[in-house]
């Protein structure tokens, strides 16, 4: 069964946001995984949402996409993600 990472995301510091995205792009294919969408969040039809952007990612299964958040390439790149944006990632089955 598809796994799905969402990111909601809200950028701090644009050049550190591109240097994490042109290591962590290539990371999530490597991985097995696709980008589906990134982009402003533009409506929230119900609640709250703190944060302006959202990420979606597909891999295989939930153990797919916790294999590529743990490895050890991307573990490397969290600091520059940290400093880039404030995020939060769920798994969606």
């Amino acid at each position: 069964m598809s796994a799905y990472v969402i990111v909601n995301n809200s950028p701090k510091d644009p050049e550190k946001l591109k240097e994490y995205g042109s290591q962590a792009g290539p990371l999530v294919k490597a991985y097995g995984g696709e980008l589906i969408i990134s982009g402003a969040v533009t409506d929230v039809l119900h609640g709250s949402n703190d944060h302006g952007r959202c990420v979606i990612l597909r891999f295989d299964n939930a153990e797919a996409a916790k294999t590529w958040y743990n490895s050890p390439e991307y573990q490397a790149i969290i600091p520059t993600r940290n400093e880039g944006t404030d995020s939060d990632f769920y798994i969606v089955e």
